[in-house]
Parts: C-alpha cells; structure tokens; sequence
C-alpha cells in the first residue's frame, strides 16, 4: 500500500508539510516514490494566478526544444523557478537533468479567447509536449495549467523534498496533496505516479481498480484528448471526476453514484431513485471494483474524500476552520495539524463524500443515502 496527505490551508503552506506527514506515516509506504500537486499557489506565484505554469524534468536538449516550440507558439516566460542542486543525488534519487517550474505569458492572440478556449488549447499544448518528450526521452511534462504546480520524482519523499529544496525554493501553496509511492502494477514511469492531473481536477489513491479496462475503454469512446496516458488503474478516478462535471454536469455528490452506486433496496428507496438508476444504467462501465481511497481536487479549490464500498484503505480528516488535512493515518494528521481538536477527527466511511470547500471552514458530509441538489 501507499500513503495520502493532502492540506487545504488559508495560508500557504510548503510543501514539506505534506511530505513531513507521509514521513510519519512510512511504515504504511515503500519509500520508492512521491508526486506533489499544488494549487492556489502563494509566493511569488500569487500575483500570476491567471499565467499557465509548466512542470516537468529535462534534458538540456528538451529544455532547448521545449524553448523553441514555446516562441513558436508565442508563449513568453514571466516567471520560473531554479533548482540548484548538489551534483549527487542522494541514494535512490535518479539523477536528472532539470526540474522546470516555469510561468508564461499568454500569446498575444488568447488574449480575447474564452476560458472554454483555453483549456482546450492548453491540454493540446500539455500532450504535444508530452509526445515530444516520449519521442526523444529528453522531456517529461506534468503539468501546464494557471496556479499549479506538480512535481514527481522516484525515492524517498522526505529526502526528495529536502533535495529539491522545496522549502527554499519560494513554492507555496493553500491546496497541496501527496502521495508517497512510485506505481508498482507497471513499469516505472513518472507518468505512473500519482496525483493525475486533468484541466484542474486532481486524484490520487491508495488502492487498486480491477475495472480498470472497462473504464478505459468507455473513456476513450468519449472523444476528449486527455482521457489518456493511462499509465496507472487509478488514472481513471481523474478522468471519471472531469467526464462528470464537465461532460455531464453534475456536481460532486454524484460521484460516489456513479463509481460505487447503490443497489438493491437502497437504490429503489433512495428520494431519486429513477434519476440515479438512468444514471448507474448509463455509466455502468464506470463502476470501480477493488479496494481504494481517493482523495480529489476541484477547479473551485473543494478538497474531498471518499471510500470503496468496503473501507478497505485507511483515511481520517481533521482540522480546525482555516486549515483541514486528510491522511491515510492519524499520525498524519498529528504531524501537520497537532493543536486541532481530535474529538472531531472524522473517517468517512463507504457511503460518506467529505468535502472542505474553498471557504475552509467546515468539513461537508454527502452520504449516498441523501436526496440529491439537482442542476438546472
């Protein structure tokens, strides 16, 4: 198993907190890998939240190519961060060529686009770049989108961060989520290593999805460009988020729905109940089996969680109002978080969305069993 850390915090916080807390939690990890996903960036970052930011790792030649293709597309850099390093890398930290945090300035043209617009071109320019870089080896890229940053790498988390510097290295943020784990299912690959990414929604998990081949294949039916990589079974937890909201419309208590729907008796006395059996009738292939929890991040900055049907993987939430911390473990939690009231810890359970909001203020609970806020 893996283990999950993710704060939401009305300050920005480093991202050492995060990987301070998988550190407690260590027994519950193999130490092998950490992905690092940030938004509501703070900073430097916090007078750009509108300039796309571009992550990855680097080659010289990539670096040159990527700056080439960059003026090409009329992007020009307004920002970027520089990691300096020591020439060795601790043991079991690949040594690599650079890590880019870099923002741009929108080519002239975008200027009177849409947001709609955007992000269309945005996720190309993200998967051009990718597919580059998989050609020559020479770019690997995680990101490209306004006020996120995310940052991979094979190895220890806590001695990642401490060789990244990331505690020095101006990187703040109000939403961080981590995961301490490289995939084990497939070949060791970045691209693996959770948190997913997709037009500003965010997973990660601590478990495995045996439906994993149905769901790719009804997602790759659905004519959207990102729906790929599907480098890891849990991808799909993203994917399955964006399809939701941004396909069908429907807002996050829907997703418990349609990843692990009721059945039997509770579906038929659910208060919506015909809307919700055209629903799990409609999305059947996106049903999830095995043990899991996820952790997720939306476009408006909400940080939820939510269980299998059988609870199977451990996750706690606590906090006060301002700052809230969801963990695999309670020691987690008492690492990032240690003056909170733990008598209002709460662990959802298979039926449970836990939710913070963008307000942070309070932890929402939507159980499946609940009738539902239809959209107009």
């Amino acid at each position: 198993m893996c283990r999950l850390f993710a704060i939401t915090s009305e300050d920005p916080v480093s991202p050492m907190v995060a990987l301070e807390a998988l550190d407690v939690m260590r027994e519950g990890h193999d130490g092998s890998g950490v992905g690092l996903f940030l938004r509501d960036l703070g900073g430097p970052f916090e007078t750009m939240k509108d300039a796309p930011i571009l992550s990855g790792i680097f080659t010289e030649a990539g670096l040159r190519r990527l700056d080439v293709k960059m003026m090409e597309k009329g992007f020009i850099t307004k920002y970027k961060i520089s990691f300096k390093l020591d020439k060795t890398p601790p043991e079991g930290i690949p040594k690599r060529g650079i890590y880019l945090i870099r923002a741009y300035e929108y080519p002239d043209e975008w200027e009177e686009w849409t947001w709609e617009r955007k992000q269309t071109e945005l996720t190309r320019i993200r998967l051009e770049l990718r597919g580059m870089g998989e050609e020559e080896k020479d770019m690997i890229v995680f990101s490209f989108w306004p006020d996120v940053i995310m940052i991979k790498e094979i190895g220890d988390p806590l001695t990642v961060g401490r060789y990244l510097k990331l505690d020095a290295n101006d990187i703040q943020a109000r939403i961080v989520m981590a995961q301490g784990r490289q995939n084990t299912n497939y070949a060791i690959n970045l691209y693996a290593c959770h948190p997913f990414f997709v037009q500003g929604f965010s997973t990660m998990t601590n478990g495995e999805n045996t439906a994993f081949i149905p769901i790719r294949e009804f997602l790759q039916k659905r004519g959207f460009e990102g729906y790929m990589g599907f480098n890891s079974d849990s991808e799909v937890f993203t994917h399955i988020l964006h399809y939701m909201q941004k396909e069908l419309g429907l807002g996050l208590e829907f997703y418990k729905h349609i990843i692990t729907p009721l059945a039997g008796d509770a579906l038929a006395s659910h208060p919506n109940a015909d809307l919700l059996t055209q629903l799990k009738q409609t999305c059947r292939r996106l049903i999830i089996d095995g043990p899991n929890c996820v952790i997720g991040s939306l476009p408006d900055h909400s940080l939820f969680m939510v269980q299998d049907r059988k609870k199977l993987r451990p996750g706690v939430i606590g906090g006060r109002p301002g700052t809230y911390a969801y963990s695999s473990e309670i020691c987690g939690l008492d690492s990032a978080i240690p003056d909170r009231d733990k008598s209002k810890d709460f662990q959802p359970m298979y039926l449970d969305t836990a939710i913070v909001g963008p307000d942070r203020q309070e932890v929402q609970i939507c159980r499946q069993t609940e009738r539902l806020h239809l959209p107009h």
